[in-house]
């Protein structure tokens, strides 16, 4: 999960993953929510906005999914454990603790960073029209994407392990 920041207390938090399917390019599936500030209105994901996306990337993809997750709380919660398994289709491991490096999305979360930078200060609306505009063009680069996965060294997709 990522969070970039407008004026004031706005800010908008992004989920993604990166899945890999043998035969096919590497694709990108996320989810952005924006917080603007309101006493109640939820500041960003919880584990059932993290549910939801890996049922959207289960249709997707058609099939059984194994995910490679960082440490944040809130993919280790009890409810998180709950909602894992009741999903017989979903397998989840956990990535050592501080090496985004072994995690691709975080290089997506780089790349998004970088082409975001020297903007001049928009909305919070704005803001989240230039991520999702930028998230797709990513999505449309398959060869990006088999690089942030390559980079992580870890074998997946590969078939010989």
């Amino acid at each position: 999960m990522v969070r970039l920041t407008s004026r004031g207390t706005h800010r908008i938090s992004l989920a993604a993953l990166l899945a890999v399917k043998p035969g096919e390019p590497p694709r990108l599936i996320y989810r952005a929510h924006a917080y603007r500030g309101r006493k109640d209105e939820k500041k960003g994901f919880d584990e059932g906005d993290y549910i939801r996306l890996l049922d959207t990337a289960h249709q997707q993809l058609g099939g059984p999914i194994i995910v490679v997750w960082d440490n944040l709380n809130t993919h280790r919660s009890a409810r998180m454990r709950r909602y894992l398994a009741a999903r017989d289709w979903l397998t989840v491991f956990h990535l050592p603790t501080h090496a985004p490096e072994l995690n691709p999305v975080e290089g997506v979360w780089s790349h998004l960073k970088r082409s975001l930078a020297n903007l001049t200060k928009h909305t919070i609306d704005q803001l989240m029209r230039l991520i999702k505009t930028r998230l797709k063009r990513i999505q449309h680069r398959p060869a990006l994407l088999t690089g942030l996965l390559a980079h992580t060294h870890l074998p997946i997709g590969n078939p010989n392990y």
